[in-house]
């Protein structure tokens, strides 16, 4: 009797599940905000839709007051010594831009090149150098960014922190970050202070100026232009998003899963779990673009065995599962 009461608890529990689940996307893809992806298939590639049921218990349990696509920095604790401070964070980036270090990073087959979340930016020329990732200070950081990483240390809040440049002419296609645990800080550094120069977030645009900052919800489809003769370049952050309880709860996995893509600058720093997995299998990943350009039909059909196995698995997870509880209980 009591294992028939569970397998049918089962059913219904995975049946709710998995018609949530549906819901997230579909309410992410379809009903949440202004922008809409040109197609689902965008929405695919860009908004890594399997985050989407964690995302929305987020979107739920984001305080009312920060439940919009930009807002004010206000609201982060000791966020003034940061602003009051963005000459020296200016001119530590300014040094580490003369020097050519965030060309050095996105260099392929350097340690840096291979960034699980930011990898597709470095075709339009954009490029970063890390100052510390969810727990991890980077050491070069350490070294050539000394006051910059002093600051941070007294603003708790930010969990992520990157000094970002977005060359002359260049721009960052309409996409949006996959996990909802932070909003994104921008503080401009040495910006074209042109309206041309700017971010769309949902529709809303803000413009970079120096000295001046914004946060955004980076889960909404976003995109950016700097259609000027200079180059900008920003602090970028990661910082809490204002949550009650259960989104307390589902950041801390988040966080986990965030610590895990540490990416260096140099080979002084430290490569997160997932990190490594990502560098080791990019070999392959260049072997699978190649076959994508050459025999894009036969890529295609290889895809769909890869991810019908993935499905497999998983499902045969779910019933070794049961059948080992259903054993363990006759």
């Amino acid at each position: 009797m009591y294992w028939s009461f569970f397998m049918q608890f089962s059913s219904l529990f995975f049946a709710a599940l998995m018609m949530y689940s549906i819901a997230s996307i579909a309410y992410t893809y379809r009903w949440r905000g202004n922008t809409r992806y040109h197609s689902f298939s965008q929405y695919m590639r860009k908004s890594w839709p399997i985050f989407a049921p964690l995302n929305c218990l987020m979107f739920m349990s984001t305080r009312a007051w920060a439940r919009k696509s930009v807002l004010d920095a206000h609201y982060i604790k000791n966020i003034h010594l940061i602003r009051e401070n963005w000459q020296i964070i200016r001119d530590e980036a300014l040094a580490l831009q003369s020097s050519g270090a965030f060309e050095a990073t996105k260099a392929p087959g350097s340690v840096g090149y291979y960034d699980l979340g930011f990898r597709t930016f470095y075709k339009r020329g954009w490029s970063k150098f890390y100052l510390k990732w969810y727990g991890t200070t980077h050491a070069s950081a350490q070294r050539l960014c000394p006051k910059t990483v002093a600051l941070l240390r007294q603003v708790p809040q930010i969990r992520g922190a990157i000094f970002s440049v977005l060359p002359a002419g260049s721009e960052l296609t309409l996409h949006a970050d996959p996990m909802a645990c932070s909003f994104r800080y921008h503080l401009g550094l040495a910006t074209p202070n042109s309206d041309h120069c700017y971010i769309n977030v949902d529709g809303v645009n803000r413009v970079w100026r120096d000295g001046k900052d914004f946060v955004f919800d980076e889960t909404y489809p976003h995109y950016a232009h700097n259609n000027t003769e200079s180059s900008r370049l920003i602090f970028m952050c990661d910082v809490d998003r204002p949550v009650t309880f259960i989104g307390r709860a589902v950041h801390s996995l988040y966080a986990f899963i965030a610590k895990a893509t540490v990416v260096p600058n140099t080979d002084e720093d430290k490569r997160g779990v997932l990190s490594a997995v990502f560098c080791n299998l990019a070999p392959l990943r260049q072997k699978t673009l190649a076959l994508r350009a050459t025999h894009y039909r036969t890529y295609k059909f290889l895809k769909f065995i890869l991810n019908s196995s993935l499905v497999g698995v998983i499902l045969a997870i779910f019933y070794g599962g049961a059948r080992a509880l259903e054993a363990s209980i006759s």
